[in-house]
């Protein structure tokens, strides 16, 4: 303000604007205090009503012996040059047309304060006047507390924080000034909010006239019933991230049989009416007039980049105390959400997941009444959005009364049954999973049909579960039957067709068919950017699965710039805490890892562990394979006991929650005989890869590349041990049968070259390793690059 106005020969108009009780003109008198001596008059006029603009320039007419009418007062402001200062304080009322008011001259200066953000239309420039700075506002509550600022006083303050709203920081500071009692306040206030918002001390800090609670009631008796209606159910939402879709959708909601009926939904249906044309269509300026109305005051305020309105926490628990029928208003809300997540597209709920699960914890928290099917929306946003623990505990209620009033074989139970079978492996429960998916899947056969999509669902869902507890054949058979009904069912380019395939993708990946894999997860992202675009969540799953197929087969490099934008796009998209985004993290480390980015991969591991801790829970499988993952990097950057100590816990763990022979387990107890043998602990290793390599051959079969991997262990533990002709004979075979699953150019392939490079050395055969390293370098600078850590060292090791 200081920087702005000032007596030259233009006009300077400032607007302040922003909620009642923010302080605007408490700054516009400030201002005014370290600036009077610039102005040669400085007016006050009270502008929240067309009279009382009237009595204020009448008054500058009558000091100025200039007349007695307010038109006379504004003759004196355009003819005078003089550097006057004009306050229009409180031009609140939007209906008034202040520019009727403001004399119209080049010279002058005007400071404008108002809860309407409208009024900037006249203004030069403008501010708007929301919360304080933390430590500003703390400061003013121990001064109007008159409480010395000491570091305990400050942390109560800040905790007392009241959203750093002015007025209810000074209304809270004359409070507690007379009981003297600064412990006491936020007990008091959470159980009183209402009541101390609404009262006035008598010792009042300025001449402002009204409580909190006062100047929000005043603004709000000015609405019309759409707009009041709309703050109204506001506050049963959370106060940020409320959208026009939530009610657009909701207005398009089509009563149906296993639904609340119309009688049912008279409430919200009415209220939603105010926004439709008379021929049923949602009527998006009717709504816009609702909210520019409640904007005008700013008891909302509009997000125009993101497109959502918020509502200040204090305005939205003061309008939420204000309704007479909270608990009608809830189930309205809850209900309006219910019906919106219902007419939403199935394609676009992971995103719209984000948006709508704060406003899903509200209504569960509050226990909105609402439908049984709403419910269920609730429980598939929860799920959308990652939150599997809350989704399973509402869809297990759900289940529990649909049973109770449908029946056991009702679709509506079945359904929820399905989606609460997956909810358990996303929660790393695969075998209750599994027998959850076993029991619909046969029910679904009997009510539904063979074919039908919800049957085809719930059998591709059993094949996922399979693949969870390491049954890859089994997966792949079921996989490759939904595959191939789903074409012929719902079409080849279906959303569901492509999940499958994308699953079949991931299915041959763990039986070691990468190329299979990787063709078929070429096929999928390509269909999935057509379809749904390039950022929608199933296509950034399809590229993570290409990225995967890549890694696989060698190509780091490619697998790493996929990672890379798929971590980027589900942080925009999903948020940094979803389960998928810290999937794609993850990813992302373990081709750092093979790309010989050490450091890197470590300090990506570190932050998938702990985020995943937190929202999966300690034991869920994924946090155990970031724990893995840790231990692995821990491994590669020579910390060896390091890794040997996680690798320990992870294994106890895979053991209770996935057992013995999971494929997953026998990973882990490679990994740890691994770490034995780099601790020199080499008798300990063989024996835990001996142990491995026998189970892996039963589980996975001969050629699957984590059995060659365990054969690999063994064979360098008996190298270790001295057994050079046992560790030689192993290796021989390692490398024939990599070779034939994985190519000659494969990093994995290279490696058993190396090793039968050392075991050559080891046995004297020098000239055969010399000729086998040389291919190994070749193939390394090739396939990993000049400057890669495996290329150097073999390098090294040729000059050897």
């Amino acid at each position: 303000m200081h920087q702005f106005l000032s007596d030259t020969g233009i006009q300077h108009t400032y607007v302040l604007h922003g909620l009642g009780g923010a302080g605007k003109t408490q700054i516009a008198l400030k201002f005014i205090k370290e600036s009077s001596s610039r102005f040669s008059d400085i007016f006050f006029i009270d502008a929240s009503t067309v009279a009382t603009i009237d009595t204020g320039l009448k008054n500058i007419a009558v000091l100025k012996e200039f007349g007695d009418s307010p038109q006379k007062g504004l003759l004196w402001l355009t003819s005078k040059i003089e550097g006057w200062l004009l306050l229009f304080d409180n031009a609140d009322d939007p209906s008034i047309n202040l520019n009727d008011f403001i004399p119209q001259c080049n010279h002058g200066n005007i400071i404008i304060t108002s809860r309407n953000p409208g009024l900037r239309v006249h203004a030069g420039s403008s501010s708007l006047v929301s919360d304080m700075e933390e430590e500003v506002a703390v400061a003013l509550l121990l001064k109007s507390a008159l409480q010395e600022a000491t570091s305990h006083t400050e942390q109560i303050a800040a905790e007392i924080s009241l959203h750093y709203l002015p007025l209810a920081i000074v209304q809270a500071g004359a409070f507690i000034s007379k009981s003297q009692d600064l412990n006491g306040y936020l007990p008091l206030y959470i159980k009183h909010q209402a009541r101390l918002l609404s009262e006035k001390s008598a010792q009042s800090h300025d001449q402002y006239a009204w409580t909190v609670y006062t100047t929000w009631q005043i603004s709000f008796d000015r609405l019309t019933l759409p707009a009041a209606m709309f703050l109204q159910h506001c506050s049963f939402l959370h106060y940020n991230g409320i959208s026009e879709e939530i009610f657009r959708y909701a207005s398009q909601y089509q009563c149906a049989s296993n639904g609340p009926s119309k009688e049912e939904l008279h409430e919200p249906l009415e209220f939603l009416s105010h926004f439709l044309r008379q021929d049923g269509e949602w009527d998006s300026l009717q709504f816009l007039n609702a909210t520019n109305e409640a904007q005008s005051y700013s008891l909302i305020s509009f997000d125009a980049a993101n497109k959502v309105f918020s509502i200040h926490p204090l305005v939205h628990s003061w309008s939420r105390g204000t309704i007479q029928n909270p608990k009608g208003y809830m189930s309205s809300m809850g209900s309006i959400l219910g019906m919106a997540i219902s007419e939403r597209p199935r394609w676009d709920m992971q995103l719209a997941s984000l948006l709508l699960c704060p406003h899903i914890e509200l209504a569960v928290k509050m226990d909105a009444k609402v439908a049984l099917v709403f419910q269920g929306r609730y429980a598939r946003i929860y799920w959308e959005g990652g939150k599997y623990k809350q989704a399973g505990k509402l869809r297990e209620q759900v289940l529990k009364k649909q049973k109770e009033f449908l029946g056991d074989s009702h679709p509506d139970t079945l359904h929820t049954m399905g989606n609460l079978a997956r909810t358990y492996s996303d929660l790393g429960k695969h075998e209750k999973a599994k027998n959850l998916k076993i029991l619909v899947l046969d029910k679904q056969k009997q009510v539904l049909g063979e074919n039908h999509p919800d049957t085809l669902s719930t059998m591709g869902s059993l094949a996922r579960s399979y693949l969870s507890l390491g049954e890859y054949q089994k997966a792949k058979e079921l996989g490759v039957i939904v595959l191939e009904k789903q074409k012929q069912v719902l079409g080849e380019n279906h959303p569901d067709t492509l999940r499958t395939m994308g699953n079949l993708a991931r299915t041959y990946s763990d039986l070691g068919e990468h190329e299979k894999a990787k063709e078929l997860a070429v096929i999928v992202l390509g269909k999935q950017k057509q379809i749904l675009g390039e950022n929608h969540p199933d296509t950034l799953s399809a590229m993570d699965n290409l990225a995967c197929s890549c890694s696989m087969l060698g190509e780091y490099q490619k697998a790493k710039e996929l990672e890379v934008i798929v971590l980027d796009k589900r942080k925009r998209v999903l948020g940094e805490n979803h389960p998928d985004t810290l999937l794609a993290m993850g990813n992302l480390a373990s081709s750092y890892s093979h790309l010989g980015e050490y450091q890197k991969a470590k300090e990506l591991e570190v932050i998938v562990l702990d985020k995943r801790k937190r929202v999966l829970g300690e034991n869920h499988p994924d946090t155990l394979l970031a724990m893995g993952n840790l231990a692995y990097s821990h491994s590669t950057l020579g910390e060896y006991q390091k890794a040997k100590e996680l690798k320990v816990i992870v294994l106890e763990k895979r053991k209770q929650v996935l057992g013995e022979n999971h494929p997953d387990t026998l990973r882990t107890m490679g990994n740890l005989a691994r770490t034995y043998s780099d601790l020199g602990e080499h008798e300990k290793a063989k024996e835990l890869a001996v142990i491995v390599l026998e189970k892996s051959k039963q589980v996975l079969g001969e050629n699957h590349p984590h059995t060659l991997y365990t054969m690999g262990d063994l064979a360098s533990s008996y190298s270790k041990l001295g057994e050079h002709q046992k560790a030689k004979e192993l290796r021989v075979i390692v490398l024939k049968k990599r070779k034939q699953v994985l190519g000659e150019n494969h990093p994995d392939t290279l490696y058993a070259m190396v090793n039968l490079v050392s075991s050559y050395s080891k046995l004297g055969e020098h000239q055969k390793a010399k000729e086998l390293r040389v291919i190994v370098l070749e193939k390394r600078k090739r396939v990993l690059g000049e400057n890669h850590p495996d290329t150097l060292r073999t390098m090294g090791n040729l000059a050897s």
